[in-house]
């Protein structure tokens, strides 16, 4: 299962950065994660400063 940016994202970018398999970009309010693309590995919620991935 893809994990997913909640609102609490500051949209930092850091998440993007640490994606292996570039499957997150820039949204409208915050970044998204393309959940075909995603690897379920963690290393965004990992790099996520504001701690807003979560397992979707």
């Amino acid at each position: 299962m893809a994990h997913v940016i909640t609102d609490a994202c500051v949209s930092c970018g850091a998440c993007a950065d640490t994606c292996p398999v570039g499957a997150i970009s820039e949204g409208a309010d915050h970044f998204e994660i393309d959940a075909d693309a995603c690897v379920d590995c963690g290393a965004c919620a990992d790099g996520c400063p504001a701690g807003a991935i979560t397992e979707g």
